[in-house]
C-alpha cells in the first residue's frame, strides 16, 4: 500500500481504491489546506491508471463538520469548495463519501458531490448555514432537492435541521448505514462502483405540487421571521426553487453569488462572532485548568419550578438525581412536575417512552437530608433569600460527603457569603441556571474567592454534560448577566421619567431585535422579584443616586405583572393591552413631576442607543473588575440568557462597531442624564479584541 501526505489530507492506496483521509482536528473543517489536499488527491486518483475508485473519509471523530468560518470574513483563497466539488464530479472514477460523526454544511455538500455515501449509524447530517446568516455556497441548495424534493429541501435548509443517518437513508441522502469498520465498508462499496459514475447533479428534481412548496415556504418564513434569519431564509427559498427551474450550472452560479453577498453582511459577521465566542466561553483560562471531579449523582435541594427543571436537566444527561424537599407535600409537587414533563414529551413524540421511563427511574425524591451523603454534587435551588440559602448550606455542610461539590443556584447573591456557612468554602461555587432550566442553554459558573480549580472545572464540565453553554464569572452582584440587565433596565426606567411610556421603550427594543422589551419581561417574570431585590438593597443605597420608584409604587398597588392581571400593562383575561393604562400613566407622570422633569417624546433611535450604551458601559466595568474573563463571554451571556439579538453579536460586539469618538461622547452624555451613581467605564478593555 502506497501512502502520501499533503498538509491536512492523507492518501493511501488500498488495492485499486485510493483512500483520501481528511485530518484537520477538531472538526475537519474544510479549510484552505483541506481543499488543496482534496484537489491534489483527486488529481492523483484521476492520473493513476491502476486506481479505479476513491473514498473520502474523515480522520478522528468526524467527517467534515463545516467550513473554516475564520476564512469567511476575508477574501476567499483558491481552490474554493465549489471547484473541488467540480473536480469530484468531473473525475472519471467514482468516489464514495464515508461519513461518521457529522457531515454538516460544506461537509454535507462535499458528500453530496460524491457518487455514493455510506454512514455509520448515528452520524448527523445537515446544512446549518442559515443560522450563520448565509446560505449553502457549494451546491447544497441544488443537490439536496434532487434527492429529497423541493419542500423537504426548503425545510432542511431554512431551519438548519440536523438529521441522523437512519433518516438520511430514508431520504436517499445516504446509500448505506453501517456499523463496525467504516473504512472497510466504504472501500468495499467503492470497489462495487468501479467503472460507474452516479452524480446527483445528473438527476432531475421530482415535480412537486405548488401547494406543498408554498406550505413549506410559509413554514420556513414563520420560523425565520426575525432578522437575520429572514434574509438568509428568503435567499435559501429562492435558491432551492432554482434547482427545479434552472439548469444545474446556472443554479449553482446564482447560489454562489448570493452566498458571497451574505457572508460579508453585518449580520453574518455578528453571527460568526457569537459562534466563536460560544466556543471560547466553554474553555477555562489556563491558570484555572484542572481535572474535574467525577459526578454521577446530583442532589437538588428545592423541588419548586427551578429545582424540578434542574433535576430534569440532570436526568436527561444520564445522571442519578436526589430531589430533596422540606415536606412531603412540596416533594410530591416537585416529583409530579418531573413526571408531567416526561409525559408531555412522550405525548408530543419528542421522547421515546422507554427513555423517559429510564430517566424517571433515576430520580430519588426524599425529605431525608442524610441522602445527601450519596451525592457527588449538591445544587441548592431554594428561595432567593440570603438567610434561607445560608440556612440550607449549614445543613448541606452537615450531611454532604467530603469532596462533594456544593453549588448555589443564586441569581445575584454573594456566593462567598453563602460559602462562609460551610467548613469547606473551597468546594463551593455558584451555578446560575436560567429559567426554565431544562430549556435555556446558558449556565453562569460563579467562582468564589476560595473555590478550588477542580471545583470550577467540575462546574464547567457539568454544564457541557447538561448540553448547556457554561460561562465562567467571578463573584459579584448579579454576576455577568443580571449585572448588565440591571443597568439596562435602570436606564429604561430613567427613560420613563424622561418622557417615554413603557410601550415606547418595549417597541423600540423589540424593533432592535430583543425578543421582548424590559417592561413586558418584568410583567412576565413578576414585578415583585425586582421589588424584593430593591428592598434588600434599600439600606445601602446612596440617597444621592437617581432612583426610579415607579416599579415600587405599582407593586404597592398590587400590580405584580401578568400573574395579578396588571403590572406595567393590563391583562384582561390574560391578554396584553398594547398601551399603558391610565393608572400606570399617572404613576409615571407623578414620578417625572417629583423629579422636576419636563417630559418629552423619545425617538426610537434615542431609546435604543441609551439602552445599548448602558449595557456597553456596564460590560466595560465588568471587564475592568475581572468579573468576566473575556469580552466575548459577556456577549454569550446576553444573547443566550437575556434575548439580545444574536445577529447584533452582543453588547460588546455592538460597541466595537461604533465610532470611538462618538461612543465616548455619547457615554459621557448618558452619564450626565443618569446622574449620581452612574460610573463611567474605561473603554479600553471593552474595545480590545
Amino acid at each position: 500500500m502506497k501512502e502520501h501526505t499533503m498538509s491536512t489530507v492523507r492518501t493511501e492506496q488500498i488495492g485499486d481504491v485510493l483512500l483520501i483521509e481528511i485530518n484537520n482536528p477538531p472538526i475537519n473543517a474544510g479549510s484552505l489546506t483541506v481543499r488543496q489536499g482534496l484537489s491534489a488527491a483527486i488529481q492523483q486518483l484521476q492520473a493513476q491508471p491502476e486506481l479505479r475508485a476513491g473514498v473520502i473519509i474523515g480522520g478522528g471523530t468526524t467527517f467534515v463538520a463545516g467550513s473554516d468560518l475564520r476564512e469567511f470574513g476575508q477574501p476567499l483563497q483558491k481552490p474554493q469548495m465549489p471547484s473541488v466539488i467540480a473536480q469530484i464530479e468531473d473525475c472519471s472514477k467514482p468516489i464514495v463519501a464515508a461519513l461518521h460523526g457529522a457531515a454538516l454544511g460544506g461537509g454535507l455538500e462535499l458528500a453530496l458531490a460524491c457518487d455514493a455515501r455510506i454512514a455509520l449509524a448515528g452520524t448527523m447530517l445537515g446544512l446549518p448555514e442559515v443560522t450563520l446568516g448565509i446560505i449553502p455556497g457549494a451546491g447544497g441548495t441544488q443537490r439536496l432537492p434532487r434527492r429529497v424534493g423541493v419542500p423537504r429541501a426548503i425545510q432542511m435548509v431554512c431551519s438548519g435541521e440536523r438529521i441522523k443517518a437512519d433518516k438520511a437513508l430514508e431520504l436517499r441522502l445516504v446509500d448505506e448505514v453501517v456499523a463496525g469498520d467504516l473504512q472497510t465498508h466504504a472501500v468495499a462499496l467503492a470497489k462495487k462502483l468501479a467503472g460507474r459514475k452516479c452524480r446527483i447533479r445528473d438527476e432531475q428534481v421530482a415535480p412537486e405540487d405548488d401547494g406543498a412548496i408554498e406550505q413549506a415556504v410559509q413554514a420556513a418564513l414563520r420560523a425565520g421571521k426575525r432578522r437575520p434569519a429572514v434574509l438568509a431564509v428568503l435567499a435559501a427559498i429562492e435558491a432551492v426553487k432554482n434547482a427545479a427551474r434552472l439548469p444545474m450550472d446556472e443554479g449553482l452560479a446564482q447560489e454562489r453569488a448570493v452566498f458571497q453577498q451574505l457572508r460579508v453582511s453585518p449580520e453574518a459577521y455578528a453571527l460568526r462572532h457569537q459562534f466563536f465566542a460560544e466556543r471560547e466561553a466553554a474553555k477555562l483560562p489556563e491558570a484555572l485548568q484542572a481535572a474535574p471531579r467525577p459526578v454521577q449523582t446530583v442532589a437538588v435541594i428545592g423541588a419548586g419550578t427551578m429545582g424540578s427543571s434542574i433535576a430534569i436537566c440532570a436526568l436527561d444527561a444520564g445522571l442519578d438525581v436526589i430531589l430533596l424537599e422540606q415536606d412531603d407535600a412540596a416533594l410530591q409537587r416537585g416529583a409530579q412536575r418531573v413526571a408531567a414533563h416526561y409525559q408531555s414529551r412522550v405525548a408530543a413524540g419528542k421522547a421515546r417512552p422507554d427513555v423517559a421511563a429510564a430517566s424517571q427511574v433515576r430520580l430519588s425524591p426524599t425529605t431525608d437530608w442524610a441522602q445527601l451523603a450519596r451525592a457527588d454534587l449538591v445544587i441548592e435551588a431554594v428561595f432567593e433569600d440570603m438567610a434561607v440559602k445560608q440556612d440550607v448550606f449549614r445543613n448541606i455542610d452537615a450531611h454532604a460527603r467530603p469532596g462533594a461539590v456544593l453549588a448555589t443556584n443564586t441569581s445575584y447573591l454573594d456566593v462567598d457569603a453563602i460559602a462562609s456557612l460551610t467548613a469547606r468554602p473551597q468546594d463551593v461555587l455558584g451555578l446560575h441556571f436560567f429559567s426554565p432550566a431544562n430549556v435555556m442553554k446558558l449556565l453562569e459558573v460563579v467562582r468564589g474567592r476560595q473555590t478550588a480549580a477542580d471545583v470550577i472545572a467540575t462546574g464547567m464540565a457539568l454544564g457541557k454534560k447538561l448540553k448547556k453553554l457554561p460561562v465562567l464569572c467571578s463573584n459579584a452582584f448579579g454576576f455577568i448577566g443580571n449585572r448588565i440587565y440591571n443597568a439596562y433596565r435602570k436606564q429604561c426606567e430613567f427613560m420613563l421619567e424622561d418622557g417615554a411610556w413603557p410601550e415606547d421603550v418595549d417597541g423600540a427594543l423589540t424593533g432592535f431585535g430583543f425578543a421582548m422589551g424590559p417592561f413586558a419581561v418584568a410583567d412576565l417574570s413578576g414585578l415583585d422579584i425586582a421589588w424584593r431585590m430593591r428592598q434588600a438593597q434599600a439600606a445601602s443605597r446612596d440617597p444621592r443616586e437617581r432612583y426610579v420608584a415607579i416599579l415600587d409604587q405599582l407593586c404597592e398597588q398590587g400590580r405584580l405583572g401578568r400573574k395579578t392581571g396588571a403590572g406595567y400593562y393590563s391583562y384582561p383575561e390574560g391578554k396584553q393591552v398594547k398601551t399603558t393604562d391610565p393608572v400606570v400613566r399617572s404613576v409615571i407622570e407623578q414620578a417625572s413631576a417629583q423629579r422636576g422633569i419636563t417630559r418629552r417624546p423619545l425617538s426610537v433611535t434615542e431609546i435604543q442607543r441609551r439602552a445599548l450604551l448602558a449595557m456597553a458601559n456596564e460590560a466595560a466595568l465588568l471587564l475592568g473588575e475581572g468579573v468576566a474573563a473575556r469580552p466575548g463571554d459577556i456577549d454569550v451571556v446576553l444573547v443566550q440568557g437575556y434575548g439580545f439579538p444574536r445577529w447584533e453579536g452582543g453588547p460588546v460586539f455592538w460597541a466595537r462597531q461604533q465610532d470611538l469618538a462618538q461612543l465616548t461622547q455619547d457615554l459621557r452624555s448618558l452619564a450626565h442624564e443618569s446622574g449620581h451613581g452612574f460610573v463611567l467605564a474605561e473603554l479600553s478593555a471593552l474595545l480590545t479584541p
